[in-house]
């Protein structure tokens, strides 16, 4: 799914923040010059700063401008994210040394997933494991699974989350290297064609203080 501009530029400057270059309490530039910089419309530049502020990494003074916050806070937002590769999302939100690793395979659907897919138990489907780590500590795993001829997600048209706090399965648990009995916080992802037939589903785990909220934008208009 190609990366629209306001997600480009709003991670542009998350990246700034959380590195420092752009320190608390700065003023950002003004729309104007934002725009003129990245060749793109105010419109653009609006829906960029408003991501930031949803992140809790700028805040907005009425006729003064836009500003660092004081103190930011890792806030994971969604839809946005699912625009994002997996490497831009970590590095965007810090300034440690990201790494992320894939495997992939084919493998039969079990009842559980071929209800999931609307698909017959056995059919091939694709299982992509990802497996992400900030500074040598891991800080994600997720489950993705989708038919065997999907590429990716450009094909949905909706998508729903579910976040929820439970005991990892043991995949998960042992790769955030969590106590037993320790809760982390899981979303369940489902990505649906405009027809609501089910394209591709995920369940990604994360230390359960990764993040101070979870975000989920939606257009009301």
């Amino acid at each position: 799914m190609p990366e629209p501009a306001y997600v480009r530029i709003a991670g542009e400057y998350a990246r700034r923040i959380r590195t420092g270059a752009l320190p608390p309490r700065i003023q950002l530039p003004s729309y104007k010059e934002i725009a003129q910089e990245n060749d793109v419309s105010e419109i653009v530049v609006r829906k960029a700063l408003e991501l930031l502020q949803s992140q809790g990494l700028v805040r907005s003074v009425r006729r003064r401008g836009v500003f660092v916050s004081d103190r930011p806070n890792l806030v994971r937002v969604s839809p946005e994210r699912q625009m994002e590769s997996a490497e831009r999302s970590f590095e965007n939100e810090s300034d440690r040394d990201v790494q992320v690793e894939r495997e992939t395979r084919h493998i039969p659907a079990t009842p559980e997933l071929a209800e999931a897919l609307g698909i017959s138990e056995g059919e091939l489907v694709t299982h992509v494991i990802t497996r992400a780590s900030e500074g040598g500590r891991p800080i994600s795993i997720s489950d993705t699974y989708h038919l065997v001829d999907v590429a990716d997600v450009s094909g949905a048209a909706f998508l729903e989350e579910t976040v929820t706090d439970q005991l990892p399965v043991s995949t998960h648990a042992e790769w955030l290297r969590t106590t037993p009995g320790d809760l982390v916080k899981t979303v369940n992802q489902r990505f649906l064609a405009a027809d609501d037939r089910v394209i591709m589903i995920s369940g990604v785990s994360y230390p359960r203080d990764r993040y101070d909220a979870f975000v989920f934008r939606m257009a009301l208009k």
